[in-house]
């Protein structure tokens, strides 16, 4: 006879029970629930949660490719529905949500899952832990995630939901945005420089054609959009590509947005803390000069090329964003490997100061600067704690639970990467969020340790 197990997940979260569910209902959802660490790949899904509605996923785990196919079923709007597993790797998965009210505006979401482990009852015996151990750290993550989206949203609560065009919204950025914006009832469009699919809007830089009539039926415009910084040596061509693409992109951008009558109201834009330069220890908020070198030049002119839209009176936001951790792309991502390895450590001497920003607290500030009219202008999307390279490395290491020995030679990263190393490695930017703030925003994520556990679960 087959014995199922049993892993139960319950949360207080900070919204009514109707709330809660309806951020369950709404697209981008599963894409908000699923663990930057997981490697799951939607094949097809039905359309929403609702009785019968099939979802096709999936899971690769190093060589395996785990394919699952599961079906909603006992939906009741505001308390609960159910995932059933038709096919997949599990003898038995049958996982419940339930939404219970609690208190005047709360409610308690409580995830029950029913499992069997392949195998019998070998199978049982040595899968259960790993299993046990994997779900919890997968709905830890889900149920903080939720917590956290909910109270975002919250906070505007009344609002009317926006209209809102995407530029580069394929990328690390811009995929984490659209879901969080989709979950709290926001409709999404994607800019696309490439041939337009679905009700995406076709755009094209560098003659500035887009659709004018469609583009003034946005209430508000997010630009990321432009060529990786990080990604090759810095050639005169690659140089050439990461200016144009910025200042070009967004000076036409901001052209069409000026010549719309009746259009989008706000820009918010992306910079880089790389406006600063190398300032060592020096404290660095929004009303501090730019540096000199390269990357305070280009955005510099980036900032400034948006000044098409503001001259008629579009709402401007330049936020000025750190190094972005997320396991799925950027900095982090990069890192993980030899860290695991036990090869990590600090680059140079350590003493560079890096200011850094997790994943959702860069999209909830985005979020909120969409939704706070009062914000304008230089904006800062850092954590309200920069630390050394050396500070860095020791937390991702104790993360990691891996030694922090072996530091990588400032020499040895020149020779590497060139001048990118000196601009984004070794250079020191001690960079604070003062307007973020000021302006009523709450960081998710303000402790190092505290995003990296999160992140990589």
């Amino acid at each position: 006879m087959m014995t199922n197990d049993e892993f139960v997940q319950s949360t207080a979260l900070p919204t009514s029970a109707a709330e809660a569910f309806a951020w369950h209902e709404r697209p981008g959802a599963f894409d908000r629930l699923i663990p930057p660490w997981e490697n799951v790949r939607v094949v097809s899904a039905g359309g929403g949660i609702g009785e019968g509605q099939r979802v096709e996923l999936v899971n690769q785990l190093g060589p395996l490719s785990l394919r699952w196919l599961v079906e909603h079923r006992d939906y009741r709007r505001g308390e609960m529905f159910r995932d059933v597993q038709l096919e997949g790797p599990f003898a038995h998965w049958d996982h419940r949500h339930a939404f219970r009210p609690e208190g005047p505006t709360g409610c308690v979401l409580e995830d029950r899952i029913e499992y069997a482990c392949p195998g019998g009852a070998l199978g049982r015996l040595l899968g259960r832990g790993l299993v046990q151990s994997r779900l919890e750290r997968m709905f830890r993550y889900r149920h903080e995630t939720t917590a956290a989206d909910l109270a975002a949203h919250a906070r505007f609560a009344g609002v009317k939901p926006l209209s809102v065009l995407i530029s580069g919204a394929s990328g690390l950025v811009g995929s984490a945005l659209a879901p969080l914006l989709t979950t709290g009832g926001h409709c999404v469009t994607r800019l696309t420089r490439g041939e337009p699919a679905g009700d995406e809007l076709g755009w094209n830089p560098a003659s500035g054609e887009i659709d004018q009539a469609r583009l003034s039926r946005f209430d508000a415009v997010v630009h990321l959009a432009g060529e990786s910084i990080a990604d090759g040596r810095w050639t005169k061509a690659k140089k050439r590509r990461i200016l144009e693409s910025r200042v070009e992109g967004t000076r036409s951008l901001s052209r069409a947005l000026a010549a719309c009558h009746d259009g989008p109201k706000t820009l918010v834009c992306a910079s880089a803390i790389g406006y600063y330069g190398d300032r060592g220890a020096e404290v660095l908020d929004e009303a501090s000069e730019s540096g000199a070198g390269f990357l305070p030049e280009v955005c510099r002119q980036w900032e400034e090329a948006t000044r098409p839209a503001e001259d008629a009176g579009v709402r401007v936001v330049h936020l000025r964003i750190g190094i972005v951790l997320s396991p799925k792309g950027g900095a982090l991502a990069k890192m993980l490997t030899p860290f695991r390895l036990g090869g990590g450590g600090p680059i140079g001497d350590g003493r560079q100061f890096w200011s850094w920003i997790s994943i959702d607290d860069l999209v909830g500030a985005i979020h909120h600067a969409l939704m706070t009219p009062s914000l304008r202008g230089a904006v800062n999307a850092v954590s309200p704690a920069p630390v050394s390279n050396l500070e860095f490395s020791r937390s991702l290491a104790r993360v990691l639970r891996r030694p922090c020995l072996l530091p990588m030679p400032r020499l040895a990263a020149r020779l590497a990467l060139g001048e990118m190393a000196d601009a984004l490695l070794t250079a020191s930017t001690r960079v604070i969020p003062r307007a973020l703030e000021a302006s009523g925003y709450r960081f998710r994520h303000a402790s190092l340790d505290a995003a990296l556990k999160h992140l990589l679960g």
